[in-house]
């Protein structure tokens, strides 16, 4: 639900430009098509704007953002949903409150008021986004989920900050410099980002479970920042024995994730859900349909592929719940045609194109008439679903096993993932000691991209490479991490902290997540990812989690009476599409990008990249000696540097703010 944006300025006489903010909005009119809204505080030198989609209060005036409260003390501008605000709401009004509309998002104002930030975020249950001003102290708070489903980022400029749901929406602000970092670009072509940071030189986001505080003193806008929430697994030695009781954590599960399912089915609008092969989602669908008494709308992805293809079991589980299925099927030529615009959403790179596909389906589901679904991600984060945490527990965390035992699972692991090898899991063992010595082990799931390194440091140009000289990406990732919460931790728990702080918030939220659905003005809602089922899936046994060779154990057995018996017993398939090296049609579409982003002109003219070096990797692509594995990562990283000179087209080269206000126009949007 929606996009919100502001500016604070350091000086109070400076003055907020309304039809700034208005364009702020317009150019992400994608995430907030039913109207839009500002408010000024000029005595304060703040200003916020909002894009709406409205799921819940279709009010259009009623629900329009920017609010503030009945004294002018506070203004908020919210992006995504909480959820048991009607309870909340109820509350509140028996304690004397008064709502001016029905909208989930004006329960932070009463809760603010009455119990302060802290005790607020206590309450709050959901995925979201917000900036709320207190002019009692001159504080602008920006909050952010905590698991980071909706993106918040935020800047300093030369008189002051500016925030906003995009990137995009930051450089449509004409005092935001848009250029790539040296840093940034390395993070881009290896595929895994420093929490915290984006491509862009100065360029913030809010970390998951943070709250960034902005607060004017003496003139000058301070920012501070601190963690409200966090992923914490118990101590390893808390963790009850092989004799524990199953059925009681089987039990916990299914209730806890009933319960999150039925929290996302609120909305003034029909929900749908995401359909593809795996656990997760059919768990959610089946869920869902049982919660319900209408059919319930089910989207699956298919491709022309049978080795990445799920739509069968998805057909399967479909029928059996009765839903309305609809099934998008691609073609390869479908995935790189809309990949450009799909990089003007993410504003970052992608590695795979399913990336692309997420966008196209986005896209069918707004056709449909629908505006919100839920989804299955978080669950592979909860439960360890993905192949590198088998490999982990494996190698770390199985000392009681003899080790023949434990090599003949880890070698069944690596023959079952195959197709994944070079992106999934790494082609070969790659060591950090920046996480050795924060952890103990570098995690599987963060080898494949930076084992990239060695590739991508070449492609940098040579300012941008003379920029990185003595800069480590495994160490600034690993400096991110707060080590009381990896310190007694139980291996498989270290590894799954690394992901979620990693990829989950980087990578399956933002271009497989919020970026590519909000581009089709639709919501996704992560039921896996409510904080009430993840922490009590945290206290899960790890040996619950992956029994034996047998991933998401807990998960499976909580849902097995719903889930076919296929998909039951079937091992953890990642979903992705089929990368480029796999289809002649599809190389040819990336040829045909290249011609025009990845010629020399266009890579000496953006800075960015080593022509030479590009040329060596598109040769060393071709060349019918390179083993699979390794054609699968050099597919990854022919993406990232398409990649990056996709972005600095769209926002570099591009005249940001000339942009957005011709979009403000074309939209009727005027101060």
């Amino acid at each position: 639900m929606c996009g919100i944006a502001g500016v604070f300025h350091h000086q109070t006489e400076r003055a907020i430009e309304p039809q700034t903010l208005v364009n702020m909005a317009a150019i992400m009119h994608h995430r907030g098509p039913d109207g839009f809204g500002y408010e000024v505080q000029q005595d304060y030198g703040v200003g916020f704007s909002h894009a709406r989609l409205s799921i819940i209060d279709l009010d259009e005036k009623r629900g329009r953002q920017p609010f503030l409260s009945a004294d002018k003390r506070l203004m908020l501008t919210h992006n995504g949903e909480f959820y048991d605000f009607k309870r909340i709401r109820a509350d509140l009004t028996a304690r004397g409150a008064r709502f001016n509309s029905k909208s989930d998002s004006e329960i932070v104002l009463h809760l603010f008021e009455r119990y302060g930030l802290e005790d607020t975020l206590k309450e709050l249950r959901g995925e979201f986004a917000f900036g709320l001003f207190d002019a009692e102290d001159e504080s602008l708070y920006l909050v952010r989920d905590r698991f980071g489903i909706k993106p918040l980022y935020w800047t300093e400029t030369e008189h002051g900050v500016v925030f906003g749901s995009e990137l995009k929406v930051l450089f449509s602000h004409p005092d935001v410099k848009r250029e790539f970092s040296a840093e940034g670009l390395y993070h881009q072509l290896i595929q895994v980002m420093v929490p915290g940071s984006t491509a862009f030189e100065g360029i913030n986001q809010v970390q998951p479970g943070y709250v960034v505080k902005l607060q004017r003193k003496n003139g000058k806008v301070v920012a501070t920042e601190h963690k409200y929430w966090d992923v914490d697994f118990p101590p390893e030695e808390s963790y009850p024995g092989a004799d524990v009781d199953e059925e009681a954590y089987i039990e916990g599960v299914r209730a806890k994730l009933l319960e999150a399912v039925q929290h996302r089915m609120t909305a003034d609008v029909p929900v749908g859900c995401y359909l593809s092969g795996g656990i997760d989602s059919c768990a959610i669908l089946g869920l869902a349909s049982a919660s319900t008494q209408t059919s319930v709308k089910a989207f699956t992805i298919g491709f022309d592929s049978a080795d990445y293809d799920e739509t069968p079991i998805a057909e399967e589980m479909a029928e059996a719940t009765q839903a309305d299925h609809h099934i998008m099927r691609l073609k390869a030529d479908d995935l790189y045609d809309h990949f450009v615009k799909t990089l003007w959403h993410t504003e970052r790179t992608i590695y795979n194109t399913l990336g692309v596909a997420k966008y196209l389906m986005s896209k069918e589901v707004h056709e449909s008439g629908y505006k919100v679904v839920m989804t299955g991600e978080g669950s592979d984060e909860l439960f360890a679903g993905y192949p590198a945490f088998r490999k982990d527990m494996f190698l770390h965390g199985l000392d009681h096993l003899p080790e023949v035992e434990r090599v003949e699972w880890q070698e069944l692991l690596e023959k079952n993932n195959k197709l994944f090898k070079g992106a999934m899991l790494a082609r070969e063992e790659f060591v950090s000691d920046a996480f050795n010595q924060k952890m103990g082990f570098t995690p599987s799931c963060v080898q494949p991209w930076l084992s990239c390194s060695s590739v991508a440091l070449p492609l940098m140009s040579e300012s941008k490479r003379q920029q990185v000289e003595g800069y480590d990406p495994s160490t600034a990732i690993a400096d991110t991490l707060d080590k009381n919460m990896l310190d007694g931790r139980h291996p498989l728990d270290r590894a799954q902290y690394v992901w979620i702080k990693t990829m989950l918030e980087g990578q399956i939220l933002t271009w497989g997540g919020d970026r590519v659905d909000m581009a089709n003005s639709m919501e996704a809602r992560p039921a896996f990812l409510d904080h009430h089922l993840a922490e009590y899936a945290f206290t899960v046994p790890p040996h619950l989690r992956i029994k034996g060779n047998k991933e998401k154990y807990v998960l499976r057995e909580a849902m097995k009476g719903l889930l076919p018996e296929t998909l039951y017993k079937r091992e953890k398939f990642a979903f992705m599409a089929p990368p480029a090296h796999t289809d002649p049609e599809k190389w040819k579409a990336v040829e045909k990008l290249a011609e025009q982003f990845l010629s020399e002109d266009a890579v000496k003219s953006a800075g960015l990249l080593d022509y030479s070096e590009v040329v060596k990797t598109f040769e060393r692509h071709q060349d019918e000696n390179v083993p699979n594995e390794e054609r699968v990562q050099l597919d990854a990283v022919i993406n990232h540097m398409l990649g990056v000179q996709v972005l600095h087209h769209h926002f570099v080269a591009t005249d940001v703010p000339k942009q957005a206000e011709q979009r403000a126009r074309e939209l009727g949007w005027t101060a």
